[in-house]
């Protein structure tokens, strides 16, 4: 059961991380007559979106982070789907539940590094701006991606099947 459980935060955790790296909703200013948002790749003024005229290398690295981050899921979900069919399955939970830990800490870091970065250049125009929706789905993929991974981890450990790595050296 806990890798059920496993498979649905980790598609849900990596739907999330998808929809968070792509949009444009990191940060946003609302003022009379002016809307503005800022994701990791646009910038967007009044309805028109552009590319970053200057990119920090703080959001820079968000961006790799975050891309590693997506990367990482897709990989532990896969690993994770696989571990229903063949041998090895507790060797897979562990290394699906690893994989989907990693993508939950790269997530963190990329957050972290994005909220203190953008906190630090926005200086005194801070209290115009506010963090977004695509920023917090960041942070609810964070939660479902580590979840992920600490339920396929449990799974591995109660994994008593005859055919898992352990008992097949044996």
């Amino acid at each position: 059961m806990p890798a059920g459980r496993g498979l649905l935060c980790g598609a849900t955790g990596l739907a999330l991380l998808l929809a968070a790296t792509v949009t444009h909703g990191w940060l946003q200013r609302r003022a009379p007559g002016d809307i503005a948002s800022l994701g990791l790749w646009r910038l967007c003024l009044g309805g028109q979106c552009h590319p970053h005229p200057a990119t920090p290398a703080l959001w820079e690295a968000t961006r790799v982070l975050m891309l590693l981050s997506v990367l990482a899921a897709a990989a532990g979900l896969a690993l994770g789907v696989s571990v229903a069919a063949g041998t090895a399955r507790r060797a897979r939970a562990r290394v699906a539940g690893v994989t989907l830990l990693l993508a939950g800490l790269l997530a963190l870091l990329a957050l972290a590094v994005y909220t203190v970065g953008t906190l630090s250049l926005l200086g005194p125009a801070r209290p115009a701006w506010r963090f977004s929706w695509s920023y917090i789905l960041g942070w609810v993929a964070v939660v479902l991606t580590s979840s992920a991974g600490l339920f396929h981890l449990c799974a591995a450990t109660k994994d008593l099947s005859p055919e898992s790595s352990e008992v097949v050296g044996a």
